[in-house]
């Protein structure tokens, strides 16, 4: 893109902003290749995988990897409402925006309220349970103990908000290698595998019909297996609407967003799939994985030499290390689209934006303390795999309801806004399938008694949300001094 070129373009952005209300506070340099990888590298197939294999299998049996096709089937229609929705409203705040927009303020609240919340909780919980582990067993500490776990997590956690304070451009570049590191962390480990595998260069008990076996049921009845198995693909397959937080700063946000959000759902789902059937196949025993907190590492060291496996936990480590970059990102850009529309408490500080380095300084350092205390917290409960990831799988398809709500409520309107992608006489049957994915989603995820902590996060959060809004934002609405207006204003222009 050459230099006028670039500078229509930004002309053409920041008069989008203008019509919505802003002013262009947030610097734009993030091209279609940086918005693919935030949406890629925040699902991160490798991370999921890492980190839920073991409860698909303990649950399901290696059978479960089908699942992830189910739910991956459900996150493409969920993604075209995502690419719809940012095309159309390409701002800050995403969740939030649309549905303020669609709806109201009041619905816009809850709807923000839970995308931080989503933030929150899994903000530290990847490195806390699985992230640190790996790394400290590169330096030979095999057995660490807790609090030395918690201090190592709680250092990594302030690198993503030191890299987002300086530059969201420094953090795109995080991301975008992660693309790499995803693609040979896990669809290239799965695919030597499954080579090593298929020229029987070890003994290998179990042939194809490993993929069918369905050995876990035999601990529950088979609707509670599969729905905790399923864990494998909730827990991974989401997030990739975070790239539209992104938008305003994303040149050509419009066209790139939808693309880098449908591009990088269909990409996961694939490769992901791919790498699955690597791993599960080259499973040299189904009882060794199964007891294992890791058992893609028992695997890897059984058909790869040490150095190898090194490798394949370095890009592991990396991978988790990008989640943190990105959610830093998003969160602090959330939190700065709710402050600027007084929506906060101490909304004048959160919505500041720093001169030099044209990011959401006091909103990533806020929320970064928040999302390490909370971190402690999750260190503190008898089972933090269950608070912190149980609560983190639930959370997305609460939102994927509400935003698909708020969508199905004004999707006339949308039709007056620009945009470069649009679902048109498809949109009703997608509305439909969407808010009945999503919903057996949530019932899902609610009733295994496994994730009962993680409800009792998400009901109290609910009342947290509930008492601000009814002590102070609720006056602030109705006096006009905080919200935004409805969709229908911006169509007029």
């Amino acid at each position: 893109m050459g230099q006028q070129e670039r500078s229509a373009t930004g002309e053409t952005e920041s008069a989008v902003l203008t019509h919505f209300g802003y002013k262009q506070d947030l610097r734009r340099t993030l091209r279609f290749f940086a918005l693919f990888g935030i949406s890629f590298s925040v699902i991160s197939i490798t991370t999921g995988i890492f980190l839920s294999y073991r409860v698909a299998l303990a649950n399901f049996g290696p059978a479960s990897i089908w699942e992830w096709l189910a739910v991956g089937v459900g996150q493409l229609l969920v993604a075209l409402v995502v690419a719809e929705l940012g095309t159309r409203i390409p701002l800050a705040g995403y969740a939030y925006q649309w549905s303020a927009r669609l709806v109201g303020p009041t619905y816009g609240w809850y709807v923000g309220f839970f995308g931080l919340l989503y933030m929150t909780v899994g903000g530290g919980a990847i490195f806390l349970l699985v992230g640190t582990p790996l790394l400290l067993a590169e330096f030979g500490i095999d057995n660490p103990s807790g609090h030395l776990v918690l201090a190592v997590t709680l250092v990594i956690m302030l690198v993503p908000i030191v890299l987002n304070v300086v530059s969201v451009q420094l953090a795109a570049r995080v991301n975008t290698t992660a693309v790499v590191t995803e693609i040979v962390g896990t669809v290239v480990f799965g695919l030597l595998l499954l080579v090593l595998w298929g020229v029987h260069s070890k003994p290998s008990t179990y042939g194809a019909g490993i993929l069918l076996n369905t050995s876990g049921t035999t601990h529950n009845p088979v609707w509670y297996s599969m729905v905790l198995a399923g864990i494998l693909g909730m827990y991974t397959l989401v997030g990739f609407e975070l790239a539209a937080d992104l938008a305003e700063e994303a040149l050509d946000a419009r066209r790139n967003v939808p693309r880098a959000v449908l591009f990088a759902v269909g990409g996961s789902v694939v490769l992901g799939f791919v790498a699955l059937i690597g791993f599960t196949v080259a499973i040299p025993s189904i009882r060794s994985v199964e007891s294992t907190n890791l058992p893609l590492l028992v695997i890897a060291q059984y058909w790869l030499p040490s150095w190898l496996v090194k490798v394949f936990v370095a890009f592991v480590v990396f991978s988790m290390f990008s989640i943190g970059v990105v959610g830093a990102a998003a969160q602090g850009r959330l939190v700065f689209a709710l402050a600027r529309d007084n929506m906060l408490p101490f909304s004048r500080f959160f919505s500041r934006v720093h001169s030099a380095t044209r990011t959401p300084v006091v909103a990533l350092v806020v929320f970064g303390v928040i999302d390490i205390l909370f971190t402690i917290f999750g260190y503190l409960q008898s089972n933090s795999f269950d608070t912190l990831v149980g609560a983190t799988a639930i959370i997305p398809f609460i939102i994927y309801f509400l935003i698909t709500v708020a969508y199905a409520f004004k999707r006339g309107a949308l039709d007056a806004i620009p945009g470069a992608f649009t679902l048109g006489r498809f949109a009703k049957p997608v509305i439909g399938l969407v808010l009945a994915w999503s919903a057996a989603a949530i019932v899902s995820l609610s009733l295994p008694s496994a994730f009962r902590l993680s409800d009792g996060i998400v009901v109290v959060s609910l009342v947290l949300a509930s008492l601000w809004y009814f002590l102070a934002l609720r006056r602030r609405l109705a006096s006009g001094a905080a919200g935004v207006a409805p969709i229908e204003s911006y169509a007029e222009d």
